[in-house]
């Protein structure tokens, strides 16, 4: 594949619980393009959501090497992670993940705390990503005051605060209804077009998994299947979301 966002050959990850090492992904040979809509799927502790940390410089692999736009990320200090986990990455996050006592647009703001941007411009910024994700009207609300719905909309405006080559959910319709499902799988995948953005997603859900380009399944910490490749803009333009 060409022009890869991501790239992962060979990682593995162990953790020590007690005196057994238990094996949260092993031999992870992987390649994402840029503009793909991926769903990693898999059972529960399967490694699925492993793989997404150590995807998304949250975790480091034991053996491996990470590319991510073109760096390797595997050996660099915490400090240069951090710094592409707030230019590169945008995380969706089950739990929303939100701050309770700030609103809506606080929230979104808050990734554009540590850019160059002027107060005046973050403002600026998340009102119009609020407006992307359907919340004009509801950024004075804290999430208290918002549906799970909403709230995860909330978290996907703040994902997308940095401008991320790259957004990484794991189950980001996990604590919501079927309608809220849809709407949120379709929601990402519109953004991800619009914005020129690679998306990966795991879920351990079959129908949210099919909304994706490419299906990758993960069982027992390994890759078994890795199905279909679209980019999410023909998906858009042929359902006509757009």
């Amino acid at each position: 594949m060409t022009d890869a966002i991501l790239r992962a050959t060979g990682l593995s990850r162990t953790f020590q619980m007690g005196e057994r090492n238990v094996i949260g992904i092993r031999g992870v040979d992987l390649e994402i393009a840029r503009g793909e809509f991926v769903a990693i799927r898999g059972p529960s502790g399967s490694g699925k959501t492993t793989l997404l940390t150590i995807l998304g410089c949250l975790d480091r692999p034991n053996e491996g090497q990470l590319m991510i736009d073109g760096t390797d990320v595997t050996a660099l200090p915490e400090s240069a992670l951090a710094r592409i986990r707030s230019d590169k990455i945008g995380f969706v996050f089950q739990s929303f993940n939100l701050m309770p006592f700030l609103n809506a647009r606080e929230n979104v703001e808050l990734p554009m705390e540590l850019t160059s941007m002027t107060a005046q411009e973050r403002t600026q910024r998340a009102k119009e990503l609020l407006k992307l994700v359907g919340l004009a009207d509801r950024e004075d609300h804290r999430p208290s005051r918002l549906s799970a719905g909403e709230q995860q909309r909330v978290s996907i405006a703040r994902a997308l605060a940095n401008r991320p080559p790259l957004l990484l959910a794991d189950e980001p319709t996990g604590n919501l209804d079927s309608k809220n499902k849809v709407e949120i799988v379709r929601l990402i995948r519109r953004l991800s077009a619009e914005q020129n953005m690679t998306s990966v997603m795991v879920t351990h859900d079959n129908r949210v998994a099919s909304q994706a380009g490419r299906v990758i399944f993960i069982k027992d910490g390994q890759v078994r299947s890795n199905k279909n490749r679209v980019p999410v803009k023909d998906m858009v333009e042929e359902e006509g979301l757009d």
